[in-house]
C-alpha cells in the first residue's frame, strides 16, 4: 500500500513538473486598439474606394456605349456594328483586368495591405514572443484565429498585457 502511494505521489510530482503554462490573446482586440492599425485600415479603405470608383466609372462607360450601340444599331453597317462591338468588348476586358489588378489575390490592395499592416502585425507578434519568454509561457493561442475555443477562462487572456508591452 505504501509503495502504491509513493508511486502515485511521484507520478503527480513528475506530471506537475512537466506542466505547461497556457494562455491566449485576441489579436483582433489588440490590433483594434493600436492607433497605427486604425490609420492603416483607414488608408486601405480610402484607396479601395478610389479604385472601386475608377472601375465603376469604366463599367458605366461600357453601359453607355452599349445603350448607344443598341439605339444606333439599325442605322449601322455590318462593319460599323463589328467595330462598336469590338470596342465594347475591349472596354469590358480592360475593366475586368483593372479589377483583377486592383483587387485580385496578388493585386494592388493585397500589396498595399501587406505594406501597411504587416509591420504592425510583426510588432504584435514580437510582443507576444517577448511576453512568452518573460512570463515563461509555453503556449499562447490566438482567440481570433481559426482556433475554436469552447471555453476560455478570462484570467488566461493576456491581450491587455500585450497592449501594455506595445505601449497602448
Amino acid at each position: 500500500m505504501k509503495n502504491i502511494f509513493a508511486i502515485l505521489f511521484l507520478s503527480v510530482i513528475t506530471l506537475t513538473s512537466y506542466a505547461q503554462k497556457f494562455a491566449y490573446v485576441d489579436s483582433d482586440y489588440i490590433l483594434e486598439r493600436i492607433p497605427e492599425y486604425q490609420s492603416a485600415q483607414d488608408q486601405l479603405e480610402k484607396v479601395s474606394l478610389i479604385w472601386q470608383t475608377e472601375i465603376e466609372e469604366i463599367f458605366e462607360e461600357i453601359d453607355q456605349l452599349y445603350k448607344k450601340f443598341q439605339a444606333d444599331q439599325i442605322l449601322l453597317t455590318q462593319d460599323m456594328k463589328q467595330r462598336r462591338e469590338s470596342e465594347i468588348i475591349g472596354k469590358e476586358k480592360e475593366a475586368k483586368e483593372l479589377q483583377r489588378k486592383r483587387f485580385g489575390p496578388k493585386g494592388d490592395l493585397f500589396l498595399k495591405r501587406k505594406e501597411l499592416v504587416q509591420p504592425i502585425q510583426d510588432k504584435v507578434f514580437n510582443a507576444v514572443n517577448d511576453f512568452c519568454e518573460e512570463k515563461r509561457y509555453d503556449v499562447i493561442f490566438d482567440k481570433s484565429s481559426e482556433l475554436i475555443m469552447l471555453y476560455s477562462n478570462p484570467n488566461l487572456d493576456k491581450s491587455d498585457d500585450i497592449l501594455k508591452m506595445l505601449g497602448n
